[in-house]
């Protein structure tokens, strides 16, 4: 009992110091949101060929829903389902904050980053090579859905806004970084470790299931691990290049090909897994 008090404890004051970090990066993300969100979707939308390319770029630019609003262009055959896959890759959701909030050194946040913005480029442009798409997509007018996300990117103002995101993934912080806490104290993170984090493929096949939860938990359980060293960079890029967020939730509803969903969510995972593995035996995460 004792030990679960100051477990509790360490992770409140953990939670309150990384607070102000966490309310400023999401100011500084919703802004980034506003300016750039219908410019992107336009981008997008006239990326023809080059649809990877500029899906992978986009993706990597924290905007709020993103993956949502690419998925109903790709539920309207206004994209690719290459260029779909650059934009899940390559999405980030939540890792950004948490890392600037927790003061991970700026050259890993922009590697990683690179690292799935390259791997996005390579899977988009493989994908619509193999299934040679043809570029008759009807151009139709779609909704933006992100309010599925509950992200608020709505016009009510940057502040506000921000200050509901922030609250919402402090919880979701607070949450999960205290199971964690509880699971190393009973087990040992050296056991944990040794058992996920340095396997060559099981590290990644447990991370990239974990990113394809459908919402901002999955990159908070993600990030979590890997600031605790329970999962090492490989399996971090793995889970996050699942985890489209509420994406996967906007196919499912928008798309009517259930087959078709099943296949690009197994496809996600495939490419995250695989990617993993490579990354760990190459060694440079």
């Amino acid at each position: 009992m004792e030990n679960f008090i100051d477990i509790l404890k360490d992770t409140s004051i953990d939670a309150i110091k990384i607070l102000p970090f966490l309310f400023i990066t999401y100011l500084i993300m919703e802004y980034i949101e506003h300016k750039m969100s219908e410019k992107s979707k336009q981008t997008i939308k006239k990326s023809g060929k080059w649809g990877p390319l500029l899906g992978s770029a986009v993706g990597v630019i924290p905007q709020c829903g993103f993956s949502a609003s690419a998925t109903n262009l790709y539920a309207a055959r206004v994209i690719s389902l290459g260029t779909l896959i650059a934009v899940y890759l390559s999405t980030s959701d939540e890792m950004i904050p948490i890392f600037i909030s927790e003061s991970v050194p700026v050259l890993t946040l922009v590697k990683i980053l690179a690292i799935k913005f390259v791997i996005g480029i390579i899977f988009g442009f493989v994908i619509d090579f193999v299934l040679r798409k043809k570029s008759n997509f009807e151009e139709q007018k779609i909704e933006d859905l992100c309010e599925h996300d509950h992200c608020h990117c709505e016009e009510k103002g940057i502040l506000k806004s921000a200050t509901k995101h922030t609250i919402s993934i402090l919880i979701y912080i607070f949450m999960i970084t205290l199971v964690i806490n509880i699971v190393v104290e009973l087990v040992g993170e050296e056991s944990i470790s040794a058992f996920v984090g340095n396997h060559a493929i099981l590290g990644p096949a447990i991370s990239s299931l974990i990113g394809l939860i459908p919402n901002c938990a999955a990159s908070v359980i993600i990030t979590n691990l890997y600031i605790q060293n329970i999962i090492n960079g490989a399996s971090l890029i793995a889970g996050l290049l699942t985890g489209a967020g509420v994406g996967l939730i906007v196919l499912f509803k928008m798309n009517k090909n259930i087959k078709e969903n099943i296949g690009i969510v197994g496809l996600l995972y495939v490419i995250g897994v695989f990617s993993g593995i490579i990354l760990q035996l190459i060694g440079i995460v």
